[in-house]
């Protein structure tokens, strides 16, 4: 088959769930050879990662994630606001998170976490010459620490249970690919 004829068409959209985090659908689509199906998509907001690059080291923040019920390390980022542009959302939780500006901003790349069950992406930048305050903003429901850990240490660990996060290890393959460029 053609990728004409690998396409599904939605056919009706029905809300099964509303949460502030995301909202379940249920979505009927037509297929290939007239195939029928209804198929669960979680919709949220898109979000950033943001890899802050402090000569050797990343700048990486540690929280308690409740899905896990563990302490881990990651990137900064979060949801891009209504309204803003996802560099605009890279500027903001870099400085919201750590403290730091970057002098320099680079998109890396644009990912569907699960195309299977999600309709956002992430936004991966890269954030250079780094600018610190020190002076964390964080949303009302955010605890976390950020440090600085040796890239070297974090290629080395990802996967583990201190880096757990598979979001965090797409972000960096991301980062690898383009590091390799320069």
């Amino acid at each position: 088959m053609n990728d004409i004829e690998l396409t599904w068409n939605e056919t009706e959209r029905n809300e099964i769930l509303k949460t502030p985090v995301f909202t379940v659908t249920e979505r009927t689509s037509a297929g290939p050879g007239g195939r029928k199906g209804k198929y669960i998509v979680n919709e949220a907001p898109d979000w950033v990662i943001v890899i802050p690059v402090s000569g050797e080291n990343f700048l990486m923040v540690k929280q308690w994630r409740h899905g896990e019920k563990a302490l881990s390390i990651e990137f900064p980022g979060g949801v891009i606001d209504k309204g803003e542009s996802p560099q605009e959302g890279a500027v903001r939780e870099l400085r919201e998170e750590t403290g730091a500006s970057a002098k320099k901003l680079t998109l890396l790349g644009k990912m569907n976490p699960n195309p299977a069950l999600f309709a956002n992406h992430v936004y991966v930048f890269c954030a250079e010459n780094l600018v610190f305050s020190g002076i964390q903003d964080l949303d009302a429901d955010e605890c976390l620490n950020y440090m600085q850990i040796p890239q070297s240490e974090v290629i080395e660990k990802i996967g583990t249970a201190e880096y757990p996060h598979a979001l965090m290890a797409s972000a960096l393959a991301l980062f690898m690919r383009t590091d390799r460029r320069r």
